[in-house]
């Protein structure tokens, strides 16, 4: 039987979380996506509505990668967090190294950076569909905010340290 490698991992936080939270979002719009979701709670899972939801999970992290990208890739890089001229010549005999920086830091950095855009998207989409009474409003409004803030912190600091030590990696010659 085969276990989650650390390659796989990787992929479900930086593509698969972020997708859910974003479907969670899309949900409130769409019953089909709702019966989705909450088909585990109204008895027993399909296969189907499992594979469903994975896929479409997916689906959304990729897309919400690609907000990512058009939206906080830009402001970090704007706000000197400065992607560094690597010397790919320089990865022979690095590549494990590389793939290693890959999965403990840019991965997460994706992760915070994806999880920022689809919790934000899903914050409005509850907001917009009124699914917010306004006796909890404010508390919820902070505790988003407080993710919020986390997220991107955290994005940050990954990215720093994945430009910072792929730089170390690849700016000597030598293994």
């Amino acid at each position: 039987m085969s276990t989650l490698s650390n390659q796989n991992f990787g992929l479900v936080i930086a593509y698969l979380l972020p997708g859910f939270v974003s479907l969670w979002g899309v949900s409130y719009f769409s019953p089909t996506v709702e019966s989705w979701i909450n088909a585990p709670q109204q008895g027993s899972p399909s296969v189907a509505g499992f594979m469903y939801v994975t896929l479409a999970s997916l689906a959304a992290g990729v897309t919400v990668s690609a907000v990512r990208w058009a939206i906080v890739d830009h402001l970090h890089h704007a706000t000197d967090i400065v992607p560094p001229a690597w010397k790919f010549a320089n990865l022979e005999g690095k590549l494990q190294g590389y793939l290693a920086l890959i999965e403990n830091h840019y991965r997460y950095y994706q992760f915070y950076s994806n999880m920022l855009v689809a919790a934000g998207f899903s914050f409005a989409a509850r907001v917009v569909s009124g699914g917010l009474r306004p006796s909890l409003s404010p508390w919820a409004t902070i505790a988003f905010l407080a993710l919020e803030l986390v997220l991107f912190a955290g994005s940050r600091d990954t990215l720093r340290k994945y430009y910072s030590r792929t730089q170390q990696l690849l700016s000597s010659r030598h293994p």
